[in-house]
């Protein structure tokens, strides 16, 4: 381990002296400090091994909602659609543009059983992309063999410290990210905002790179707003206020469980309810739940949960996108 943390300094260090002579941006060694809640250590993660994860039921499976009618073309630019994918990626069609979350049309990822669902749209199927943004690192959210399906000059959207694992695997137009950073691609504001969570990729980088969300803005004010992975906590109402007017947020509600473990870090249902209202959002769509098992609920049980917290609350039953893998919603006129 002492020697895979010194390559990996090593690294960093070169990797530094390269961005100071090209007079780029050099970032800090850790990003630990923005952590919420301290990550689980030794004895946590302990406990949870000793417990073991109990088996789900996959029979279940079938219960998932699909909908195979294809993807819904935007009629022009002023249209907003919003398709999910599966997991956390959607298809989002923003102010003319075409933009990928989280994108992944694998099958399987390292560690984790094959996914339940295939993708909602087929890879063949997408228009060209415009942009592709990513909330951290983690394999369920960065995918390295969809990334490889993407043409090279594709404006990619990152996390800070996440850039130059694009730049090593040929993108020539990516753009790293502190939180409350933006930039403007066709009309669009991108606006990368804070989210409980943290981020790995090996035993040696975490919180070695950031984490967030996004805020999607078009010219004419339409607002989307992408959460990535997140627990609850104080962001929501603070993203509310610099960016009012939400029209939806995509807001993951599954991997909660067991909570003990799982709650700093992975909204619940009616977390994602609450957080929905803390941020003023006129809609709220479902995400990260009927495509791995990551944790151990029951497959259906999160998007019920979110349906009865929903109404628990006395929000509009339409304002409600469960949507089925491989559904297409427009925001109204």
């Amino acid at each position: 381990m002492l020697d895979a943390d010194r390559l990996a300094r090593a690294r960093r260090t070169r990797i530094n002296a390269e961005r100071r002579r090209r007079g780029e941006r050099i970032w800090p060694e850790t990003f630990a400090d923005r952590l919420t809640s301290p990550l689980p250590g030794p004895r946590e993660q302990w406990q949870l091994f000793r417990h073991g994860r109990p088996p789900v039921d996959r029979t279940d499976v079938v219960r998932i909602p699909v909908d195979r009618s294809g993807l819904l073309r935007a009629t022009g630019q002023e249209q907003t659609v919003v398709t999910w994918v599966g997991h956390a990626t959607f298809v989002l069609q923003i102010g003319g543009l075409t933009v990928l979350t989280d994108p992944i049309w694998s099958d399987a990822m390292p560690g984790v059983t094959r996914r339940l669902t295939p993708p909602g749209i087929a890879w063949a199927e997408l228009p060209p992309i415009d942009a592709v943004v990513i909330s951290h690192n983690h394999y369920d959210h960065l995918d390295a063999p969809t990334i490889r399906r993407l043409p090279r000059d594709t404006p990619v959207f990152v996390p800070a410290a996440l850039g130059e694992w694009f730049e090593r695997r040929g993108f020539t137009q990516v753009t790293e990210f502190d939180w409350w950073e933006s930039t403007t691609l066709a009309g669009v504001s991108f606006d990368f905002v804070p989210a409980h969570h943290w981020s790995r990729r090996s035993l040696t980088d975490t919180c070695k790179t950031l984490w967030g969300g996004w805020v999607m803005t078009d010219d004419s004010g339409r607002r989307v707003y992408f959460a990535g992975d997140t627990g609850y906590g104080h962001w929501f109402g603070e993203i509310g206020r610099r960016y009012p007017g939400i029209d939806v947020a995509l807001l993951p509600i599954g991997a909660y469980h067991p909570r003990w473990f799982m709650q700093p870090v992975h909204l619940d249902p009616e977390e994602a309810v609450r957080a929905c209202g803390d941020l003023g959002a006129s809609r709220m769509a479902t995400m990260h739940w009927g495509t791995f098992v990551l944790t151990s609920e029951p497959l259906t049980e999160p998007r019920e949960r979110a349906q009865r917290a929903w109404a628990a609350a006395g929000r509009p039953r339409d304002d409600l996108w469960d949507l089925a893998v491989g559904e297409s919603r427009p925001l109204p006129h």
